[in-house]
């Protein structure tokens, strides 16, 4: 389905966020068509910066992570730096826009 690494605890997700210096995770439930669409697009984003570790979670299978990130419809992208949430996009991400705002943030953090 993706070529992130699938995450399904806390424990997992928290060691994923805090074990590395640029983290992204994309959260979505398994009968979103937005969500659906949309992965592949941003997949082909990340490859670009392979310096960002990317996971997928299925926010079904843990629900506490909801809560604990304030989610309230999906598909909900997240990048993390040094484990602090630094970008959210929500629900329609334009992939173009997302690339862009990508490619600012990682010229810092050399390869």
């Amino acid at each position: 389905m993706t070529s992130f690494i699938t995450l399904d605890t806390i424990k997992a997700v928290d060691q994923f966020i805090n074990g590395e210096r640029l983290t992204f995770l994309y959260l979505s439930k398994s009968n979103c068509s937005v969500c659906i669409s949309l992965l592949p697009q941003i997949e082909n984003v990340l490859q670009r910066y392979p310096m960002i570790k990317s996971a997928y979670i299925n926010i079904e299978q843990m629900p506490q992570l909801a809560s604990r990130f304030q989610i309230f419809t999906v598909p909900v992208l997240l990048l993390f730096i040094d484990g602090k949430e630094y970008l959210r996009k929500a629900r329609i991400v334009g992939v173009d826009a997302f690339n862009d705002k990508i490619k600012r943030i990682v010229k810092h953090f050399p390869q």
